[in-house]
């Protein structure tokens, strides 16, 4: 990928060069057979098969976020079979899709700028990276595809049928993106913006937007009030808590950003700075679609740290709009930086894959390396006859669900992340029962005595690596749910009393009713 400056074809603002149509050929193939390397040789994540399970059981909703992508995994399960191959298929057509929506868009603008749109997209190294499934795989393609619908209703002189066809279709796959996570917000926000600053004359098409996208906050609303609110709780309450703003944060925003659209395009997009405003000005729904998202994270930066995911669902319009409002012969320029780039991030990879685990034991990744090259070898040293095995955190548990293909529940309080044990996981069926809690640090066996009639460490090597278990035997369900639910709860739970309430499953097995009241635990386990 390191290629020069001059082996890329000049652009053009009229007819498509001869050579661009051959890059973009050569730069889609590369990276999606790329991309499929790097899928079959990558183990699954935490994360990927913490949503596994959401496909095993497709719901509504879920803990965390909305349900897409458990439709999503169901789906590929249904079709090509319960493998990570298919589960991660989807993200690797991503990038071929989202450039199919971006020439659909802006090839009514320009198609020789809409080439290379797509080109730098295509040639960013997430594109080149990125195979792991995730709540951003299917917000990233319904928020393009509502954005290009919208983009092309736009252009459209007059409010006839196709027009409001448009419209419509625009809406509706906003209420698909907002069924994927929450970022689907500041994307219509982003609408908002448009349209009440620069498109009055067409609020009635923004309104039938807005009635298109509703059935998507109304299916999340209808679950969340029968499930402790429990996307509301987490999103906006128990992940914020203790959050303080710090100069590092807004810094750590600017260098991510500066990064993902690479050194080279930041610098042009800064030198040309009064190019890319008069395309504001003259594409102003573009514009929007990169400036609001930019500014709302930019202030939100001043309190969370902003992940690279975060933008993710955004990124494609930045490189449009690079494309549309840069010079022309400063394209190849940003190409070459993304080229380079992208080349650097492949060494890497290969290199590391000629790598053997051996070779990472003074890492500080190790343990997690091992845990999830090595699973199947660890879990049939852990497995006994009628023990059921749990972890102390959500990540390993969700791993070692997935390769035993049978659901491994948390125990303890865990964290605020990945909390669909509390909705899914009745403790009281393992009355009496001998469980064995997976670490791999060692534990205090204090911290279980509570809950069992007698506990006792068990110690394995795996890779030369110690972890351990904790085997307690005859599981005691009412001082777990009076010494961890509890707190748990006393956490996690604290429902505004002005949200209605239909159920909370977790809550029904704590106490018997949808909100409960109870004094704070006595007896929790230290956090993993």
């Amino acid at each position: 990928m390191n290629a020069r400056a001059d082996a890329l074809p000049a652009p053009s603002t009229t007819a498509t060069t001869p050579a661009l149509p051959r890059w973009l050929l050569l730069v889609g193939v590369a990276a999606l057979l790329f991309r499929g390397w790097l899928a079959y040789a990558l183990p699954i994540t935490g994360d990927e098969a913490y949503f596994y399970w959401w496909g095993v059981d497709p719901d509504w909703g879920y803990y965390d976020h909305p349900p897409m992508v458990g439709w999503l995994i169901a789906a590929m399960r249904a079709t090509l079979g319960d493998t990570l191959w298919a589960i991660r298929l989807p993200v690797l057509l991503l990038p071929i899709a989202i450039g199919a929506l971006l020439w659909w868009a802006l090839a009514a603008i320009d198609r020789t700028r809409a080439a290379w749109g797509v080109l730098l997209f295509w040639l960013a190294p997430i594109n080149w990276l990125n195979v792991l499934i995730t709540t951003d795989t299917p917000l990233i393609f319904w928020s393009v595809a509502s954005a290009c619908s919208l983009l092309l209703a736009e252009r459209r002189t007059k409010l006839d049928g196709p027009a409001w066809g448009l419209y419509a279709l625009s809406g509706v796959l906003l209420g698909a993106a907002f069924l994927s996570k929450y970022f689907a917000v500041v994307l219509g926000f982003a609408y908002c913006i448009h349209f009440v600053l620069f498109r009055r004359d067409r609020l009635a098409a923004f309104a039938l937007l807005l009635l298109c996208a509703l059935p998507g906050p109304a299916i999340n609303i209808a679950w969340n009030i029968d499930h402790c609110w429990s996307n509301i709780m987490f999103n906006l309450i128990n992940r914020n808590a203790g959050e303080q703003f710090t100069l590092a944060k807004p810094a750590t925003y600017v260098g991510m950003m500066v990064y993902l659209v690479s050194p080279v395009a930041a610098w042009l997009s800064w030198k040309h700075r009064s190019e890319l405003g008069a395309a504001f000005r003259a594409h102003r729904l573009l514009g929007c679609l990169v400036v609001v998202p930019l500014l709302f994270f930019a202030v939100l930066s001043f309190k969370k740290v902003i992940g690279l995911h975060w933008v993710m669902s955004f990124y494609p319009f930045g490189f449009a709009f690079i494309a549309i409002g840069l010079p022309a012969h400063r394209l190849r320029a940003c190409a070459v930086g993304l080229a380079v780039l992208t080349g650097l991030h492949v060494a890497a990879v290969i290199g590391v894959s000629m790598t053997s685990l051996a070779q990472w034991k003074s890492a500080s990744l190790y343990k997690g390396i091992v845990r999830s090259v090595k699973t199947t070898e660890m879990l049939k040293q852990v497995e006994a006859p009628g023990v059921v095995l749990m972890s102390n955190a959500y990540t390993p548990a969700s791993i070692y669900g997935h390769a035993l293909r049978q659901y491994v529940p948390v125990f303890g309080r865990g964290n605020f992340h990945a909390r669909q044990d509390d909705l899914r996981v009745d403790y009281s069926v393992y009355e009496g029962r001998t469980i064995r809690v997976i670490r791999t640090e060692k534990p205090k066996l204090d911290d279980y005595r509570p809950y069992f009639e007698s506990v006792e460490l068990l110690s394995y090597t795996q890779s030369g690596l110690p972890f351990y278990a904790v085997e307690g035997r005859g599981f005691k369900y009412d001082a777990y749910r009076d010494g961890v639910l509890a707190d748990i709860h006393r956490r996690y739970y604290q429902i505004p009393s002005w949200l209605p309430l239909a159920a909370c499953p977790f809550c029904e097995r704590l106490c018997g009713t949808a909100r409960c009241y109870l004094p704070p635990a006595v007896n929790s386990i230290a956090s993993p």
